[in-house]
């Protein structure tokens, strides 16, 4: 029953977000129209994933998890980029990042830890997260710093090389966890049950469900100058928190529920793999692709105020994540560092 309520509300959604944006309804009923589309196709998209995995395998299931369940921020930001509004899209990137870390796995870890007393993951996992975590950080804190004394040549110069950097310290960190170090990095068994779907089943509709992102993120995002302004908000705080927490509808549901199942080296790797993609991957593609659309390219120097959420936000995580256990209190934890740095945000 419940399922059948999922995919109604999935086909209703989509089609009513479909109608606001072609008969160009009131700019805010839009937003909200498609911010809930988004959220259904991001779960459904959540479900594809979850039952290609189970043909796939843990690491390769892993990999998808991340890669698919950041499918809706990609997208959502390579829109904004088309449209000149890089602001958003380091905004969104940083709502993303600190999203996942804060939020996602903190609620994991919170609700986990109300089921189970304590739970574990594998250590040199964590080690490496973190490392991981800290280059992402320094990646963006340098070019920061060094960016005022350099002209905007120079400086979409620099971008353009530390993207090239980061993505292929990405491709080999997926090349170390997944061939040569596989055994390892490896973590309990995840038991995935029984597919929803057949193989090609399940992989047509991963393909569906992505296809229906980019079209409800592209609604989405023609929405959200006008919202923006109408309610006086800022975009930094729109898109760190609100089109992030609406792109990590995915995460949220698959991450809860393997903590939920006492799998917190899975929940752990959803949360954490997808904030380290995000860093160390779609940031930087981000930025070559804005290098291939011509114009103004996007550089890869963050605000002060983004920098510091980022960097509180992974510096907690890895204090808390480094000895391979967690517990609900430390799930609270995280849950208040995010709430402060919303309220922060909002105000700013």
């Amino acid at each position: 029953m419940k399922g059948k309520l999922f995919y109604l509300g999935l086909l209703v959604s989509f089609v009513i977000s479909a109608a606001a944006h072609y008969l160009q309804w009131n700019h805010t009923v839009q937003f909200v129209i498609s911010a809930i589309a988004v959220v259904f196709v991001a779960g459904f998209l959540g479900k594809a994933t979850e039952s290609v995995a189970h043909y796939a395998g843990e690491r390769m299931g892993g990999f998808l998890n991340a890669t698919f369940g950041n499918a809706a921020e990609l997208i959502i930001a390579i829109f904004l980029v088309k449209d000149g509004l890089f602001d958003v899209v380091k905004a969104s990137l940083t709502g993303s990042i600190i999203g996942n870390l804060l939020l996602v796995l903190g609620l994991s870890v919170f609700a986990g830890g109300l089921k189970y007393k304590e739970q574990s993951f594998n250590v040199k996992l964590a080690s490496h997260n973190s490392s991981l975590m800290l280059l992402g950080v320094i990646a963006l804190f340098i070019p920061a710093v060094f960016a005022r004394g350099l002209t905007t040549k120079e400086t979409s110069s620099m971008s353009m090389i530390v993207a090239i950097l980061l993505v292929a310290a990405y491709l080999l960190w997926l090349l170390f966890s997944m061939v040569t170090h596989k055994n390892i990095l490896s973590d309990e068994a995840i038991e995935h049950g029984e597919p929803a779907w057949s193989k090609k089943t399940s992989i047509l509709f991963l393909i569906l469900a992505t296809a229906m992102v980019a079209f409800t993120s592209e609604w989405l995002v023609g929405t959200l100058e006008e919202v923006t302004h109408r309610f006086g908000l800022s975009e930094l705080f729109v898109g760190a928190f609100l089109i992030a927490i609406i792109g990590n509808a995915a995460e949220h549901s698959a991450a809860v529920m393997m903590a939920m199942k006492n799998k917190m080296g899975a929940a752990v790797e959803i949360a954490i793999g997808s904030s380290l993609q995000i860093a160390l991957f779609v940031a930087p593609v981000l930025v070559l692709v804005s290098f291939l659309m011509g114009g103004t390219p996007m550089n890869i120097v963050f605000s002060t105020y983004e920098l510091a959420a980022i960097g509180v936000a992974v510096f907690i995580t890895k204090s808390i994540s480094q000895d391979g256990s967690t517990n609900w209190y430390e799930g609270l934890l995280l849950m208040i560092v995010y709430i402060i740095l919303g309220v922060v945000f909002f105000l700013v």
